[in-house]
């Protein structure tokens, strides 16, 4: 997949989140003036419980996301506004066609959302204790570290992923680097 497609796809996922107010949930006007907050509550109010949730879950991780990667995606949203429709409904097809699993890892911004389906195996099921730490931890690998971990994630076997995470949780940040290069075998 190119890295347009990606964008693209980063797009279709945190758009709707960007595009908020500070004050506003994701995917609901935000324009100022009485009629607009009527329009809001009223939109708000006819949503399921389940949709608020996804909203909700949507704009905590547009908020968790660092500047930088809520800049690129701003960037994303910029040019894929500038497409014609045919071209945006392609790209949020694809977007759909994709598992949800893996949609779901895009939420995580766009350096971490294309590696996803290749860390997953390892930090795609986290216990709640475990997940802010684990997602402060991939924000500070460089990407070769990444691309690195990846590999590690692939080749872990599932009995052995729980033990592989807490060690490299233990790592001082100085000592990643040389463990990382220890379980890739370089």
């Amino acid at each position: 997949m190119s890295k347009s497609v990606l964008a693209g796809l980063i797009l279709v996922v945190a758009l709707p989140l960007q595009a908020a107010a500070p004050t506003a949930l994701p995917g609901l006007p935000t324009t100022t003036g009485s009629a607009s907050v009527i329009s809001t509550r009223n939109a708000w109010a006819s949503m399921s419980p389940e949709q608020k949730r996804e909203l909700r879950s949507r704009y905590a991780a547009w908020q968790a996301l660092p500047a930088s990667e809520q800049q690129r995606i701003r960037q994303a949203a910029a040019a894929i506004a500038a497409l014609p429709d045919a071209q945006r409904q392609a790209l949020h097809a694809r977007y759909i066609a994709i598992d949800q699993m893996h949609r779901d890892g895009w939420l995580l911004g766009p350096q971490l959302g294309v590696l996803y389906p290749r860390l997953q195996p390892l930090f795609g099921y986290l216990p709640a204790a475990e997940r802010e730490p684990v997602i402060a931890l991939l924000r500070q690998l460089d990407a070769a570290q990444l691309e690195q971990l990846s590999l590690i994630s692939q080749r872990t076997p599932p009995q052995q992923r729980e033990e592989l995470r807490t060690q490299l949780l233990a790592l001082a940040p100085a000592q990643r680097d040389a463990w990382l290069r220890e379980k890739v075998g370089h």
